[in-house]
């Protein structure tokens, strides 16, 4: 399959440059302007009256609207839930996080703007927040989250996280047979059973600078001999698991899987280590529509309601307030601003090894 090459900007200068016919299909009501950082004092605004204010005001607002890469079987129950404490309509546009990125710079370029909130993979967040189209926000609920949660540039919040696990299918392979590191992946018996997501280059450089660069790039060389079966997508990586079509899936999102897998799906995954952890992010946008609405919406996913919910639903919350049992194991945690610095190089590495042969 093709995969365009180059950093993570430079691809996403492709993506809004064939997004622009996308502004066209937007109806009327979602075109509105906004005077930038017009929203900023009600986004920082701390006073004792605060709740009861952002409440009054977004039920006025009536809705808000949330782009978000979170799959569908995870973002209507909890824009449900939303919709269901407060009356506020929610929204919904789920897409990959590249579309997520794709349709918010896009729009925010043309000073079109329509997103309230948006809620993706962290690395991505951040390139929405270098195209200065985010604000900083103050919510009661930060005080729960761990100071590594919240953006140095203040503009997102980590409100879950995603772990790169190994998904396997249950008819096809026993857990017991799966080996302990990834360089067991290299012995022959698995070649033709493997399968990889094709945007996981920053997986890659996890892993290599955890391992030192000799020994991790040795072992990503000798896997891509192995040719594995590269998928566009998380969510479809898991769903061919579970079809058996792809045995083992090396860089699964284990919520996927384990969304898979709760709902009576022939798999289950491991933590193999080093396990990567994946910061997703939460943000509002600089021009919402619909500020208050935005804002309430935030409060709402970081708050121990919603991070409980989240955690119901097979996601990794990273409030402190609530307690989990999917994570209980040791993980190296991505920096999305290092990601984006380095991406050039990962990506040029990662296609290389797997996309272009």
């Amino acid at each position: 399959m093709s995969h365009p090459g180059g950093s993570k900007k430079q691809h996403l200068g492709l993506l809004c440059g064939l997004a622009g016919l996308l502004l066209l299909c937007l109806p009327p009501a979602l075109a509105q302007s906004a005077v930038p950082g017009k929203n900023d004092a009600l986004y920082l605004y701390r006073g004792a009256d605060r709740d009861q204010r952002l409440l009054d005001a977004a039920r006025k607002e009536g809705s808000v609207a949330l782009y978000t890469s979170l799959a569908t079987t995870e973002s209507r129950p909890l824009a449900a839930a939303f919709e269901k404490k407060y009356g506020i309509k929610v929204d919904l546009w789920r897409a990959i996080s590249d579309k997520v990125v794709q349709r918010t710079v896009t729009e925010g370029r043309a000073k079109r703007y329509a997103v309230d909130v948006v809620e993706t993979n962290g690395p991505e967040v951040e390139m929405i927040a270098r195209e200065k189209l985010l604000s900083e926000f103050f919510s009661p609920y930060l005080a729960d989250f761990p100071p590594a949660a919240i953006a140095p540039n203040h503009l997102w919040v980590s409100d879950r996280l995603e772990l790169y696990v190994v998904a396997y299918n249950t008819n096809k392979v026993k857990r017991e047979d799966l080996p302990k590191h990834f360089e067991g992946f290299l012995d022959p018996k698995w070649k033709g059973r493997l399968g990889i997501e094709a945007t996981d280059s920053e997986w890659m450089g996890a892993i290599v600078k955890k391992l030192g660069t000799d020994r991790g790039m040795k072992l990503f060389e000798k896997l891509a001999e192995m040719r594995p079966d590269v998928r566009k997508g998380h969510i479809l990586l898991a769903e061919m698991v579970a079809a058996g079509e792809v045995p083992v899936a090396l860089s699964a999102y284990h919520a996927n899987a384990e969304s898979l897998k709760r709902r009576g799906a022939p798999i289950d995954w491991v933590a193999i280590e080093p396990v990567v952890g994946r910061p997703q992010a939460i943000a509002v946008a600089k021009n919402a529509p619909h500020p208050s609405a935005a804002l309430l919406f935030a409060d709402f996913v970081l708050s121990p309601e919603g991070q409980g919910l989240l955690n119901s639903l097979g996601r990794v919350p990273l409030s402190l307030k609530v307690s989990t049992s999917l994570n209980n194991f040791p993980y190296i945690l991505i920096d999305p601003a290092t990601v984006l610095d380095e991406s050039g190089k990962w990506e040029s590495l990662w296609d290389k090894l797997f996309i272009n042969k």
